[in-house]
């Protein structure tokens, strides 16, 4: 597959739905992104306070358009071997017998909740009651979108033929057939992690979300053949006809492979709009007690994970509240205004002048609980904007820190060494503060899209271009550069962390419960 001419099939088309955009990215054999096509996707709707949804066809449209894209950037359609699909998580789509969508997508940043369902048998009830569990399963309950649809739509969840995630929905449409990739299972769904399959009929989750067997796709394993590029897609997208379609993994799982974080001791960090710390592991592992590991982009492995949930969306949010002169010069010298906030940070010093951040926008699992909220303490006089965002940035690095512990108390394996991805990755600055406040080496790649390259990196090996995923990502994850930490900022860090940071949202608790009981 080394390639005589420039039509033979020698380059992996990743396509990558992000949260905030699309992206069609063209892979050869060696890792080299050869060429990349993105869209934003900024069409969400809020129907009500704390709904996001989208219009499933706008996806397809989505997808469509950065292929014709990348078309256009010089890349041949019939250079392309395989497919694969990696999508944000958690994205639900309802559609009828005949494929067709019934209501917009409910995006995994969705705020409704249900009442509990209270469908469970008496003995799980008593079970989960002895084990202390409840509240996890009553949270579950209420976060299950299907439990929502089964409240207030039951006409249009009994019209549910095919309850599917974002990247079943897109790999549906790409070959006409309901099957999606065992390891984009993440979301409220009655999925099995450790066994990575659908529950057993048996398990309390067909009585806790209120879906059927008979609505999930057929699951089909990591680097798997899902099916092949149907006349219909060829023609939308400008696809070869019949090329084969890979199965992917979710962009998380995607982004931990395309750095390369294959050991335990190697943690990927993605600064996305979800931050997380991922690591590997051949073993099932929850860091935190019933909150799953989910499936890895290495077949038969698992990554731990622990997730900062608005993370670097938090960076969108600083330049749409406080960042008009970067948005306004960014689109004077056309750069990104994120690249811009750099300065920012060069203007301040590590502690910003004294103000702590707690990331927590949204409740985080481990860390708080229902009442989730965010704080920024020890504002004086002299503080600036420039102190406030560096606070973020700071805030955001601590609560990676705080993940970076369970992991390595629960799995009893230090980490040693940071992967850095994500768009926030691109930031030296940012770069340097993560590294400083982990105290560890951060290593980080030219080509920061590391879920369309961990893709790549399934199709690469599903083609046979490499005996397996895990020498495909050896081959293709290219060289590093690495950011040392600086020990004295490291020692600054350190002390804020443990004194300031750490105890900081178990001394506001009670003022969050009061706070979150005034809008019930």
């Amino acid at each position: 597959m080394n390639g005589t001419s420039a039509n033979d099939p020698s380059l992996i088309l990743a396509i990558d739905f992000g949260t905030q955009s699309v992206r069609a990215l063209a892979y050869t054999k060696s890792g080299e992104c050869r060429a990349k096509y993105q869209l934003p996707i900024d069409q969400y709707q809020h129907p009500e306070r704390g709904f996001t949804e989208h219009n499933v066809e706008g996806f397809w449209a989505l997808l469509t358009s950065s292929c014709r894209g990348l078309w256009s950037q010089g890349i041949d359609a019939k250079e392309i071997a395989a497919v694969v699909v990696t999508t944000q998580r958690a994205t639900v789509i309802n559609l009828d017998e005949r494929g067709r969508p019934l209501r917009p997508a409910i995006i995994w940043t969705d705020q409704r909740r249900a009442p509990p369902r209270g469908r469970l048998p008496w003995s799980w009830r008593v079970l989960f009651a002895l084990l202390r569990i409840r509240p996890i399963v009553e949270n579950l309950e209420a976060e299950a979108e299907a439990n929502w649809l089964e409240r207030h739509q039951p006409d249009l969840l009994a019209q549910t033929a095919h309850y599917l995630l974002l990247s079943g929905y897109l790999n549906y449409r790409l070959t006409g057939e309901f099957k999606d990739s065992l390891g984009s299972q993440v979301g409220y769904v009655p999925f099995d992690f450790k066994t990575q399959d659908w529950c057993a009929d048996s398990d309390w989750k067909w009585h806790s979300i209120a879906i059927k067997r008979y609505m999930l796709p057929a699951l089909v394993a990591v680097g798997e053949k899902l099916g092949a590029i149907t006349a219909y897609a060829a023609e939308e997208t400008g696809l070869p006809l019949g090329i084969p379609v890979i199965a992917g993994a979710a962009d998380k799982a995607c982004e931990v492979l395309g750095v390369g974080a294959l050991e335990a001791s190697v943690a990927s960090v993605s600064c996305g709009t979800t931050a997380t710390i991922n690591t590997t592991r051949s073993q099932y592992v929850e860091v935190v007690p019933f909150m799953p590991a989910y499936p890895a982009a290495l077949p038969e492995h698992f990554n731990t994970e622990i997730q900062v949930f608005r993370g670097f969306w938090m960076v969108s949010w600083f330049l749409e509240q406080f960042g008009e002169a970067e948005r306004r010069q960014a689109a004077e010298s056309g750069v990104a205004p994120e690249t811009l906030l750099d300065e920012l940070l060069a203007q301040t010093k590590a502690g910003a002048g004294g103000l702590v951040l707690q990331p927590f926008w949204n409740p985080v699992l481990g860390e708080t609980g229902s009442e989730g909220r965010g704080s920024i303490i020890g504002f004086q006089d002299f503080h600036t904007r420039a102190h406030v965002y560096r606070a973020l940035i700071e805030g955001l690095a601590f609560a990676l820190r705080s993940g970076k512990e369970r992991i390595e108390r629960r799995t009893k394996t230090p980490i040693t060494r940071i992967r850095l991805s994500g768009g926030g990755s691109r930031s030296d600055q940012v770069a340097q503060i993560v590294a400083d406040v982990l105290n560890l080496p951060v290593e980080r790649f030219e080509d920061y899209e590391a879920s369309g390259r961990g893709a790549a990196m399934v199709g690469a090996a599903a083609v046979g271009w490499y005996p397996s995923v895990e020498a495909a990502c050896l081959a293709m994850v290219g060289e590093a550069a690495c950011v040392e930490p600086n020990q004295q900022t490291a020692g600054r860090y350190s002390q804020i962390y443990e004194q300031t940071y750490s105890p900081l949202y178990r001394r506001l608790r009670g003022i969050f419960v009061w706070l979150e009981k005034q809008r019930e």
